[in-house]
């Protein structure tokens, strides 16, 4: 099953996104139907408003998440081209529901920097509460998976030993278009090994698999939970692969006008326009 939230005359709706409709739940988006503990079978029994695929407006698939918390140094490909050491424990930061943005929206560049980098994603989308779970128990906490870009400011983020400021400028992360439940998935499963790129102008700058992921996702949340209760609609971006504009000699960086297309195989896909922000 495949959901996500969509922007109508009317405001946004959450819809289930069938081959050729998008089908209404009657919820106001996707963090209001993962609340309610029937879900899947609202889901999956809808029938309010169709609207047809092409052409859907795509809000952020979760709007206003309670908490969206980041990965860092997750994949080994990425961690080999910094030069630093496997972690032991997860690296996490948190980003702010006003980064997201929906997945054709532009991304808006920050006036402040010209050091904007991409940063291909899986992001995991909670759909029951969490705390103190087992990696084992931790599958029955994911509603699903999405594609994020966790588009980053490197001057500010390297500013300090702390990377939240280079994380948490407004309307630089596409989320969506839309979060693809496990048993979509080959094997059906919480385990997902699947392609992820990213491409600016068509140039795949990114490409790699989510089989190099360090902390699976369900050793994060299980990891998460024991800090803090993760709640349904709650987002976890699960780390980049290597690849990063920032790297590369000489760096290279989003610019005015450059469109960024984040992919993961069965997934999905964003297609982001990239705006410099005008004050």
């Amino acid at each position: 099953m495949r959901l996500a939230t969509i922007r109508t005359e009317s405001g946004t709706r959450a819809v289930r996104v069938d081959t050729d409709a998008a089908v209404e739940t009657g919820d106001a988006d996707l963090g209001a139907l993962l609340r309610r503990q029937d879900w899947r079978d609202r889901a999956s029994a809808a029938s309010g408003r169709v609207h047809p695929v092409d052409g859907l407006d795509y809000a952020p698939l979760v709007p206003s998440p309670e908490k969206i918390i980041c990965v860092g140094l997750n994949y080994r490909d990425h961690i080999e081209e910094t030069g630093r050491a496997t972690p032991e424990f997860p690296t996490l930061f948190a980003k702010f529901p006003s980064t997201l943005v929906g997945a054709y929206d532009d991304v808006l560049l920050p006036a402040v920097s010209e050091a904007v980098d991409w940063e291909a994603e899986l992001a995991v989308i909670i759909g029951a509460p969490a705390r103190h779970v087992s990696a084992e128990r931790a599958a029955a906490s994911i509603a699903g998976y999405s594609v994020l870009n966790d588009v980053s400011v490197r001057d500010y983020q390297n500013r300090t030993l702390q990377w939240l400021q280079g994380k948490m400028f407004e309307a630089t992360t596409p989320l969506g278009p839309t979060l693809v439940t496990p048993d979509e998935l080959p094997g059906g499963g919480p385990a997902i090994d699947a392609e992820i790129t990213s491409e600016v102008d068509g140039e795949v700058l990114q490409r790699s698999s989510t089989g190099q992921l360090v902390f699976d996702p369900c050793a994060l949340v299980a990891y998460i939970s024991k800090i803090i209760t993760l709640r349904p609609g709650d987002v976890i971006a699960t780390g980049t692969p290597g690849g990063v504009g920032h790297v590369r000699k000489p760096p290279r960086y989003l610019t005015e006008g450059a469109v960024l297309t984040t992919r993961i195989a069965g997934v999905g896909e964003c297609r982001n326009p990239c705006r410099k922000e005008k004050i």
